[in-house]
């Protein structure tokens, strides 16, 4: 009895050391967040090193990820010094003693302060690349796009890599098929479908713009060109703190084409008016913050000459001038409430109204023996009005990175067009006009969970949205001669709901990098059609799908990474591509909308690989898109009045496939450069489609296919320690449109900034077009007619601001 109590003490005894011999051998994840002592602002790439503290012999090391975040893994039990330096900044010490009852330990924030005495004799400017690691999304600071101050979103884009602009739309490789969201939500603004509206926002109110060609699981399906980020400014300095600034400018400086007979003037030396305000006030638990930007511009926004050919004979030169005065108001306010170190609530309003006057005139004259034909003459005249509430809030755990969010948006936004013309030919005139009022709601609630893993990250959560958009079309026809179609007015409803749920995981190890995501949504969409309408019935479309993403990146070493992906994405038509109501903003192309449309789907693969080294790096993507039912706009025509319809269809196959490279390289001390180079291979296949207005037809068209690409580079120049030049040249590169092509051209910007008063002002000047060269030709291919087309629309401005933080 006696020996058996022994030995089962000596049993417990081994068990439990062989528990402790465990415990001592398991490995533990360290963490934690880098701040700046003063402003709060997490710092990304700052040195974290390990070492033992009987002899500072190296164990581990890393750098914070880019939002402040570090981890060292696979650390064993025992007394340690942490080192935490960056350039500017006095390092950080401290003695921690690692123990063994957790798989993670958490250091929390660690803060580093300005070492100002070296700041006061030299300044060091690190930039990160544009490019992540994992080459998944791309970066660009608004501030560093000097050649653009002062001007809008659209034209600042039209600068980075990867990025084209066409009739006021961003292109992403050579496809429009592009979501632009802002501070990572889409708003009416930019659109919740369709993109919109970017060439009045102005660029003074934005901070950075992430593209992303690739998105995961955690983004919505919506646009298989990828997503464009744009983020908004917004400090959260302690105190009183901000910045305002004012910029003019003059565009159209002199005329490239002039009219043709007997209508008014082209807009000439175009005024450009934009001022701005920032203000941010912390103080303890709260964060106030408010920005505000007005852009006022009068441009030339188009002036385009058509010569129309037909089978039968028959020329027509015209040209649509229109005279644009714009006035684009934005803000945004709200507060950040720091409830705890782990709980955040952000309150925030978004307000715009974009009034948009347009003068125009469109003459017609027969090409084949001058005569006057027609002359149309309008004023359209459309307030476009948003707001937007958010409620978010975020609760961190324990766990850096490891975080709960929960937000709610709605938004309001009123299309209200007054369109009013005057129709003149050689044998009457007529006076008539047509009123649209459309009332956008939407509502989006979101909930997102994210928590490191030990060798990864997981990230999962849903979305439910519904949109309603109630739309009322008025025409008011003349009593004699009207060219309205007075049956295809009316009332129509669109209908939208979307709930999906979403999981996403990443694994890291040393070598290798791995994605896979999976997106389930479901879309029910009802267009309700005015049963009085003279074409068009009720129609819509339902569908559960699954919107998987992968992707696969393999480190070679720490300056070379190869990374493989994949994405199946959806682009549903938006409501203004089904609007059923015939558009008379041109005179004789007539664009409707078609409620049978149903949704593009597209398959996306990319091969990418990057090259670093320590002043500049290299990268380039392969890339293949092939998408179903491809949405497009197809041409035709259907009597004898000349009158061409441009109804939105389902086209069938197209490809998109190409190569991307990017070349960043600073040359010296005072030069740097950014070369992108994007070459594709566009196809549509042959399709036929039968299109209901304005009476039933059948349209043919062969297969169309191109090869395009085109060509920025951006040179930045350093004049001693405060001025700093930017000199941007694109060439675009013909490629094809719906049943024609689109012509090559090219254009060059430069831009000059200067720092004054001690780094709080900021004085600029740039022009846009130096050389007047950007004109966009065009040539369509219709069923019985072709036309070729050269818009000389205003291109070149000069503007100049000043700016100034507080």
């Amino acid at each position: 009895m006696r020996i058996t109590k022994i030995n089962r003490l000596i049993i417990v005894c081994l068990l439990l050391c062989s528990r402790i011999v465990f415990a001592q051998k398991t490995a533990v994840n360290v963490s934690g967040i880098l701040k700046d002592k003063v402003s709060d602002e997490t710092l990304p790439f700052v040195n974290v090193v390990l070492k033992k503290s009987t002899d500072s012999s190296f164990v581990s090391g890393t750098i914070t990820n880019e939002n402040g975040l570090f981890t060292l893994s696979d650390i064993h039990s025992g007394n340690f010094i942490i080192e935490c330096s960056y350039i500017g900044y006095n390092t950080y010490s401290s003695n921690i003693y690692i123990g063994s009852n957790t798989n993670y330990i958490d250091l929390g924030i660690i803060f580093l302060i300005e070492n100002v005495q070296n700041l006061s004799e030299f300044v060091i400017t690190a930039k990160q690349d544009a490019i992540t690691g994992t080459m998944d999304k791309k970066t660009y600071s608004i501030d560093d796009n000097v050649s653009q101050s002062g001007g809008s979103v659209l034209q600042a884009m039209n600068n980075l890599p990867g990025i084209t602009t066409q009739d006021g739309q961003v292109e992403l490789r050579g496809n429009n098929q592009v979501v632009v969201l802002i501070d990572g939500k889409q708003t009416a603004i930019t659109g919740f479908g369709n993109q919109n509206g970017l060439d009045n926002i102005p660029a003074s109110a934005i901070e950075k713009i992430e593209i992303i060609n690739n998105p995961s699981a955690k983004y919505d399906a919506n646009g298989n060109a990828g997503i464009i980020n744009i983020v908004l400014k917004k400090e959260e300095q302690k105190g009183l703190n901000g910045k305002m600034g004012l910029s003019t400018g003059l565009g159209a400086l002199w005329v490239r084409k002039e009219n043709l007979p007997g209508i008014r003037e082209q807009y000439q030396a175009t005024p450009k008016v934009s001022p701005s305000l920032s203000l941010n006030y912390r103080k303890k638990k709260v964060n106030l913050f408010l920005q505000a930007d007005n852009l006022y511009t009068e441009t030339l926004n188009k002036n385009e000459f058509v010569t129309r050919t037909y089978s039968d004979g028959k020329i027509i030169n015209q040209q649509l001038k229109r005279n644009r005065n714009t006035n684009f108001f934005t803000s945004k306010a709200g507060f950040d409430w720091f409830i705890s170190d782990k709980n955040t609530l952000t309150v925030s309003g978004f307000f715009s109204q974009e009034s948009i006057k347009d003068y125009g005139d469109q003459p017609f004259f027969s090409g084949n023996d001058g005569e006057n034909l027609r002359l149309w003459q309008f004023l359209e005249d459309e307030i476009l009005t948003a707001a937007m509430a958010s409620l978010a809030y975020e609760h961190k755990f324990k766990q850096p990175g490891h975080k709960l969010n929960i937000g709610f948006n709605y938004t309001f936004d009123r299309e209200d067009e007054k369109y009013f013309f005057t129709n003149k030919t050689p044998s009457f005139t007529t006076e008539e006009s047509f009123f649209l009022i459309a009332d956008q709601k939407v509502a989006d609630f979101t909930l997102d969970y994210t928590r490191p893993m030990k060798h990864g990250l997981l990230e999962t959560g849903m979305k439910f949205r519904r949109r309603t958009i109630p739309t009322d079309m008025q025409f008011n026809p003349s009593a004699t001669n009207s060219v309205l179609d007075t049956g295809a007015d009316g009332l129509a409803t669109y209908n939208e709901i979307i709930p999906a749920v979403y999981g996403n995981y990443t694994y890291e190890v040393k070598k290798l990098e791995a994605e896979i995501g999976l997106r389930l949504e479901y879309v029910d969409l009802q267009y309700n059609v005015d049963p009085n309408h003279n074409t068009y019935h009720s129609n819509g479309y339902n569908y559960l799908q699954p919107f998987p993403n992968a992707r696969l990146t393999y480190k070679v070493n720490e300056s070379n990474k190869l990374s493989a992906f994949y994405n199946r994405r959806v682009d549903r038509p938006d409501e203004v591509d089904i609007r059923i109501f015939p558009k008379y903003d041109d005179a004789e192309i007539i664009k409707v909308g078609n409620p049978a449309l149903k949704p593009q789907f597209t398959n996306s693969f990319e091969l990418g690989y990057k090259n670093g080294w320590d002043k500049g790096y290299f990268y380039e993507a392969a890339y293949h898109r092939i998408s179903y039912g491809a949405i497009t706009r197809v041409a035709t025509t259907v009597d004898t009045t000349n009158l061409i319809y441009n109804i939105s269809q389902n086209v069938g196959k197209s490809y998109n496939t190409g190569i991307e490279v990017v070349i960043s390289q600073e040359l010296s001390d005072r030069i740097n450069m950014n070369l992108n180079l994007n070459g594709y291979y566009n196809r549509i296949d042959a399709f036929t489609v039968v299109n209901q207005y304005p009476i039933e037809n059948t349209f043919t068209a062969d297969q169309q296919e191109i090869y395009s690409g085109n060509i920025k580079l951006n040179t930045n120049f350093k004049f001693g320690k405060n001025t700093e030049a930017q000199l941007t040249a694109i060439y675009l590169a013909p490629d094809i449109i719906p049943q024609g092509t689109i012509y090559g051209r090219y254009s060059i910007d430069l831009g000059i900034k200067k720092i004054t008063q001690k780094g709080k002002g900021e004085v600029f000047i740039n022009t846009t077009d130096l050389f007047n060269t950007m004109v966009i030709k065009k040539k369509t291919i219709g069923n019985n007619f072709n036309y070729v087309s050269a818009d000389y629309y205003e291109t070149q401005t000069i503007r100049a601001g000043y700016n100034f933080k507080f």
